[in-house]
């Protein structure tokens, strides 16, 4: 029997891609700043959130890397919104 992975939408990211996107330089910067949202990066993300111990990035990074690459898109085109 395999393992069931929560997969995470839009709505249950975006508040707290929002609420990271002033701190987003350090961890997650080519994510939510720069639009780089294959899994390689997801990845990436969640490397060097767990590096810097930063749970909040790791914890997001996680998230979206359940999600599609369209879902990502979107979460990334939202958090351009005012």
């Amino acid at each position: 029997m395999t393992g069931h992975v929560t997969k995470y939408t839009v709505p249950e990211v975006l508040p707290l891609a929002k609420a990271l996107i002033p701190v987003s330089g350090c961890c997650l910067h080519i994510v939510l700043d720069d639009g780089n949202i294959d899994n390689g990066s997801v990845a990436f993300c969640i490397e060097d959130a767990v590096v810097h111990g930063h749970k909040d990035c790791e914890r997001l990074a996680r998230m979206m890397l359940t999600m599609s690459r369209t879902q990502r898109r979107k979460v990334y085109a939202l958090c351009r919104l005012p």
